[in-house]
């Protein structure tokens, strides 16, 4: 049996590291808790922390170039990127805080792992 309080709080780290920068820096919580960890549902949910920050990089990229490409046209776009992943995070803390026992899932994102 795994300890609820320690489950919520890497769970918690993990999926709320995004909002500690949006650099490279943040995805070496989820990473750590990878490795340092031995409860199956923070592993599950450093990997799907993990994959989010990797979706929100290449979104990012993808909707940086089109704003370059569009001479600014598509600005808004950043907006909604900005809102969808703030958003989708907030959602994960809030599923994972209130049912630690479940790993939590993005909907609509690619998995490397």
């Amino acid at each position: 049996m795994y300890d609820t309080d320690k489950r919520k709080l890497l769970s918690a780290l993990c999926h709320g590291a995004i909002f500690f920068s949006t650099a490279f820096v943040s995805v070496g919580v989820p990473i750590a808790m990878l490795f340092v960890s031995d409860d199956p549902v923070v592993k599950e949910n450093a990997k799907e922390a993990i994959n989010f920050h990797f979706n929100v990089w290449l979104y990012g990229a993808i909707i940086t170039v089109l704003i370059v490409v569009t001479l600014g046209l598509l600005l808004p776009l950043a907006w909604l990127g900005y809102l969808l992943h703030w958003g989708l995070t907030i959602w994960a803390l809030a599923t994972v805080l209130s049912d630690p026992d479940k790993p939590f899932r993005y909907p609509f994102i690619f998995r490397v792992f």
